[in-house]
């Protein structure tokens, strides 16, 4: 049975447990609430926070997860109390002096973690925003500095933003929870990127994902079961194309959840893995979904209420719906719920997956075929502002304006404008990456364009000091110089602003000759044009005829010559 009291004004809960003591400390708070120029505050307070219990010998951990921040303990009554009590007075009190060490250890975790199949999905469905950020780089250490930390301790780290959970028969002797009080913050609204469901992208590995939004239910956890059922037997068991094929559900904190699914696949087995998984979805949507599947994902989950444990290995979930207002079950609540679940509430849920879906394609395919969408990648609009020329052989322009800036290139589009920038990355060479709400990125790299010299000054005033992220400067080499135009093919005609070919010298005596006529003649045509004007003539008119007759010879003649210069590079 699971017991709620409070513990310093902080809302807690226990359960017993015949192992260990166990305790967690749950704060509604995550990479969600932060925004792309100061990403990774929360990240940053939790290291500080248990930076100065590093050599401690007991087993701790901390995490930040999207909407959550936690930090948990398994020991000894004297460690957990020990323990918690130093988390929460660091969270308010962090050792500043290990600031910058911490953001390097950050800084290194980022630059050394293996991706993860499933990262680049936040961003494409949010764009750079909230549940979004979760597949960005944490662009804001550099610019957070101690007030940053205390402001942002002081709103979320609360006694009224917190859960504390004990698996135990008692709450830690001498544990304190110092934490001021506050307000219990809700899980901010999602933001969509997506103009269109069901959508797909084009995903950086052979893997193929899907990942759809639906309420909250049980019968949504069923679902993201049966669907890992039907796709290991469809892709493994039956077809052989992969090793994995797995789906999972997890609730979201505003009343929905999310529900994602994987299949690796070799290259030439892609195009099989990706037929396969869109037809396992379209099976389910149609509603062929078989009791058999239902019946045994019920039985799995209803065996795991039946452990010793349970109400102590609940606690972590509960703590989580604690914090968000959903309501927490019994465990015979729970298992009643769970065994009314039919076919047709999974067919339900699969409906809302379809409808929701966001698809990852390997490279080199698509999913129009099946009705998906392709997720944008360019902007339908450019800005209206005074154009740049690109200084490479692309055909590229960049335009900056009062309302924002459009990079213009023969493949698409880019735009960002000033009120939808989250960031913008500045480097000391003057380089500037200002990424769009939509997750639509424009790069201006002063190297690379014939900017006026107000340009970029013109620019940085449009975008806040909060917005903009300060970045080291850059090895030279990493610094992108125009690459050289190219020359227009033997008999074809320069397009504009290319060089023009040099002279072909293996016709210099047909050039010469013709410029020696062309002097002859333009020195005859002369002395008969100073006769007829100071001497008298029989026929004046025939003369004059004859004169201009010789100067256009002449300055036909000396065309060839005209043009090889004009030619020279």
């Amino acid at each position: 049975m699971i017991r709620q009291f409070d513990v310093d004004g902080v809302p807690t809960l226990l359960a017993p447990t015949g192992g260990p003591m166990r305790a967690g400390l749950v704060f509604r708070v995550g990479t969600a609430d932060e925004t792309l120029a100061r990403a990774g505050i929360t990240h940053l307070l939790e290291h500080l926070a248990l930076a100065s219990l590093s050599e401690v010998d007991y087993h701790y951990n901390g995490a930040t997860g999207s909407v959550f921040t936690y930090f948990h303990m398994q020991g000894s009554e004297p460690d957990i109390a020990r323990f918690l009590t130093a988390v929460c007075q660091h969270l308010h009190q962090p050792p500043l002096q290990r600031l910058e060490m911490e953001k390097e250890i950050l800084r290194t975790e980022w630059s050394t973690r293996t991706p993860g199949a499933m990262d680049s999905v936040p961003l494409w469905r949010h764009g750079a925003r909230d549940h979004g950020l979760a597949s960005y780089p944490e662009f804001g250490l550099g610019m957070l500095g101690p007030d940053d930390l205390r402001g942002w301790a002081a709103r979320y780290f609360t006694r009224e933003n917190a859960v504390l959970w004990i698996a135990g028969d008692r709450v830690p002797a001498g544990l304190r929870l110092a934490l001021p009080g506050g307000n219990r913050q809700p899980v901010p609204a999602p933001s969509s990127a997506l103009p269109e469901t069901p959508a797909y992208f084009i995903g950086p590995g052979r893997a193929v994902a899907l990942d759809a939004v639906v309420r909250r239910r049980i019968a949504g956890s069923v679902f993201a079961g049966v669907l890992e059922r039907e796709l290991f037997r469809a892709l493994r068991q039956e077809g052989g194309f992969c090793y994995t094929a797995t789906a999972g559900y997890e609730p979201r904190g505003d009343g929905y959840a999310t529900v994602r699914g994987l299949a690796d696949a070799l290259p030439d087995k892609q195009d099989a893995v990706l037929g396969g998984f869109v037809d396992v979805l379209a099976k389910l949507a149609v509603g062929r979904i078989e009791q058999a599947d239902v019946d045994a994902h019920v039985a799995k989950a209803s065996e795991s209420l039946g452990v010793a444990e349970v109400h102590a290995a609940m606690l972590p979930t509960q703590a989580f719906n604690l914090l968000t207002g959903h309501p927490n079950l019994t465990v015979d609540e729970y298992r009643a719920e769970l065994k009314a679940v039919t076919p047709a509430d999974v067919h339900a849920v699969a409906q809302e997956v379809m409808a929701s879906a966001l698809l990852m394609v390997p490279e080199g395919s698509d999913a129009d075929w099946a009705g998906f969408v392709a997720a944008p990648t360019l902007s339908t609009e450019a800005v209206a502002g005074t154009p740049y020329r690109s200084r490479e052989d692309d055909g590229g322009e960049l335009r900056i304006g009062p309302d924002g800036v459009s990079l213009v290139l023969p493949a698409g589009l880019l735009t960002v404008r000033y009120a939808e920038c989250a960031a913008m990355l500045a480097w000391p060479d003057g380089a500037r990456q200002l990424t769009g709400h939509d997750g639509i990125i424009v790069r201006i790299e002063p190297t690379l364009f014939d900017l006026h010299p107000g340009a970029m000054q013109y620019l940085d005033g449009q975008i806040t000091p909060e917005r903009r992220v300060d970045l080291p400067p850059r090895a030279p080499e990493r610094i992108p110089q125009p690459a050289q135009r190219s020359a227009p093919a033997a008999g074809g005609s320069a397009s504009a602003g290319a060089e023009a070919p040099a002279i072909n010298w293996s016709a210099k005596p047909v050039v010469i000759t013709t410029l020696v006529l062309a002097v002859l003649l333009a020195g005859l045509s002369c002395l008969c044009t100073l006769g007829a004007a100071f001497d008298d003539v029989s026929d004046p008119a025939g003369v004059w005829i004859l004169i201009v007759v010789c100067w256009l010879l002449a300055v036909i003649l000396a065309l060839p010559f005209v043009r090889s210069l004009r030619r020279r590079p």
